[in-house]
């Protein structure tokens, strides 16, 4: 029955998944030229599309489907007919009920039949991981409407107010996705605990991972509920988001590729003339696309106008063609593979 639950209830989970990924595809289709700054450290790193950022989060869920197809193949055998530990005298025919409930095969040896729960441990693992992805979403996207960044605003469906500050329009619902994970991280740890110290067959130790399961199930589906609502409610602040893009001299490093593409440096080379151009800008209160040639040229004399091309933001994310670039091609092109294997 155990296994036959958590059968049924991974499946209903991937769709739950597929959903959200579903709605990551349509928002992401909106985006693919929406400029926003890359970030390493939480500091600007390098322009990118918003839609290319929105797709790094499809790949996440794409592998927790995964997870939880795994864990449907694995569990994928009877234990029916095992009886207490030892098997039965009886005249049974366990390829016939195991095929009449839907499993592949009857497990091979009783004794692991009745102390085996790997597979409540691996959907405790898959749904910790997939709370775990949508923490991270939510935590990127109460960052980004902060004040202090102010990238993306929400429906007011999606926000909540102060209990005594009536200027407050705050993120609740993210807040609650982010919170969640400990609950799903704690049922998995419980799961663990349990089982470390049991030896082989059967103890009624084992009777509390049904709660463990049903909760965690329960925790995840109302996550991803919710998750579906927040990023329908999402709104890219379009014009803050390019101006930021444009701070922190993101596009020093596409500077520097260019040295060492057309004029053919070393990378080290081109590295440290980047770094002065940075200082130079910084020094003149300019960002690097607002620099002219003549400023340019005092950091390395050996370039003409095109230069100022690479120093554009929305130039530096169209040059990244290598497959999985953030390039608006690519991120259109990924787009219709996903849309082809989405269920």
């Amino acid at each position: 029955d155990f296994k036959l639950w958590i059968k049924k209830s991974s499946k209903e989970t991937i769709d739950n998944i597929n959903s959200l990924m579903k709605i990551l595809i349509k928002k992401a289709e909106k985006n693919v030229d929406t400029v926003m700054p890359g970030l390493t450290h939480l500091k600007n790193a390098q322009p990118i599309s918003f839609a290319h950022y929105l797709l790094s989060y499809f790949e996440m869920f794409k592998r927790d489907i995964k997870r939880f197809e795994n864990n449907i193949k694995l569990l994928d055998e009877c234990p029916l007919g095992s009886a207490a530990l030892a098997g039965t005298s009886h005249n049974i025919d366990r390829n016939y009920t195991s095929k009449q409930l839907g499993f592949k095969k009857p497990t091979d040896n009783s004794i692991d039949s009745v102390s085996d729960r790997d597979f409540a441990v691996d959907f405790l693992y898959a749904s910790a991981l997939c709370a775990m992805h949508l923490s991270r979403l939510a935590e990127d996207f109460i960052i980004f409407n902060s004040n202090a960044f102010n990238l993306i605003s929400f429906d007011d469906s999606m926000l909540t107010g102060s209990s005594i500050m009536p200027q407050k329009k705050n993120p609740d619902p993210a807040e609650l996705i982010r919170g969640r994970v400990g609950i799903n991280y704690g049922k998995l740890n419980s799961m663990l605990t349990i089982m470390k110290g049991l030896p082989m067959s059967y103890f009624k130790d084992l009777q509390d991972d049904k709660a463990l399961v049903f909760d965690s199930y329960d925790t995840l589906k109302d996550t991803l509920i919710m998750s579906d609502e927040l990023i329908n409610a999402v709104r890219p602040l379009k014009d803050k988001m390019f101006k930021m893009a444009n701070k922190g001299f993101t596009t020093s490093t596409d500077f520097a590729d260019y040295l060492v593409k057309e004029k053919k440096l070393s990378f080290r080379e081109s590295y440290s003339l980047a770094a002065k151009l940075v200082n130079f800008a910084e020094k003149n209160n300019k960002t690097l696309d607002q620099l002219s040639l003549v400023d340019v040229k005092k950091i390395y004399k050996h370039v003409d106008k095109n230069v100022l091309k690479i120093l554009n933001v929305k130039n530096a994310i169209n040059a990244k063609k290598s497959y999985g670039g953030t390039a608006s091609n690519n991120v259109a092109m990924m787009i219709r593979k996903y849309k082809k294997e989405i269920k």
